[in-house]
């Protein structure tokens, strides 16, 4: 009796102290992407991103991948219907300060993400996820289309990788001359920024970063290690935090690519093959 009594008046101080209505909302951000079953990428990713980045990580879920450090072992879309009523619930309620679209798998899902997205006004990150770390392929010929159609107009920014990029422009990039003709056709798909990211080119690692009248390439260390896996679900995560945060497009891909950058390094073995980034590694204990 007298435990419970102590338990009730230390809820009845923290209760008077600290009132619902002092306790500040976070920026909220959204992740419309498929599930990792080994954690690594796709919506654990991003939610562990951003809690890591201080913002409040909501989630719709496209997709069920039977993944693990070996490959991706098969995949089941969610029916248009399901994405579409986690999108309304969301959006309807709660809001969004930044979303974030990762793989959408078929042109039903594009089509009923963009149709729901249409009338955000926040900023809209999307990761064109065509292929897995490991090659395997997570969006069907259609679904490209679509996305190129309906989705990247949409878009704030676009973030693809060179082979992202050769599948949404059917250019070959080798070099910077090559990124930046990359770029000045993704723009012209509609997007309002476009990060050419440069992970695939020999030498230092340079990411490109466009609006078409303002051109920056961002440099960052090569870190030799092979786990890597969730590197670009991370990046474009980080990015809808930051800029659900306020910062700049230049600031929040600056700031996305130093997180990144430390996730990289705190990279560690899981299973057999490829292993994850560290996105707590910021938290410190």
């Amino acid at each position: 009796m007298q435990s419970t009594a102590r338990c009730r008046k230390r809820l009845a101080t923290s209760t008077s102290v600290r009132s619902l209505e002092d306790v500040p909302t976070p920026p909220r951000v959204l992740t419309v992407a498929g599930s990792d079953s080994g954690g690594g990428a796709g919506i654990q990713a991003d939610l562990k991103t951003m809690l890591a980045l201080g913002v409040h990580g909501m989630s719709v879920v496209t997709a069920v991948t039977a993944q693990n450090s070996t490959g991706v072992h098969g995949y089941w879309e969610l029916p248009a219907g399901a994405v579409a009523a986690q999108l309304a619930a969301v959006l309807g309620d709660i809001g969004v300060d930044a979303v974030k679209t990762g793989m959408l798998a078929s042109p039903d899902l594009v089509g009923v993400v963009a149709k729901l997205l249409a009338d955000v006004e926040a900023p809209i990150v999307v990761d064109p996820v065509c292929v897995s770390k490991h090659g395997d392929p997570l969006l069907v010929p259609e679904a490209l289309e679509a996305m190129v159609s309906e989705l990247l107009p949409l878009a704030t920014i676009v973030t693809p990788n060179l082979p992202e990029v050769a599948r949404l422009t059917g250019l070959t990039v080798d070099d910077p001359a090559g990124q930046r003709r990359a770029a000045e056709a993704l723009l012209a798909l509609g997007p309002q920024w476009v990060l050419v990211k440069g992970g695939h080119l020999a030498g230092e690692a340079v990411d490109l970063l466009t609006d078409g009248a303002e051109v920056r390439e961002l440099r960052s260390e090569r870190i030799e290690t092979v786990h890597t896996h969730g590197t670009g679900c991370t990046l474009a995560s980080a990015i809808a935090s930051y800029l659900a945060r306020g910062a700049t497009m230049l600031d929040a891909v600056t700031r996305a690519k130093d997180y990144v950058s430390g996730a990289i390094r705190g990279g560690f073995p899981l299973g057999s093959g490829i292993g994850p980034v560290d996105h707590g590694w910021a938290l410190g204990e």
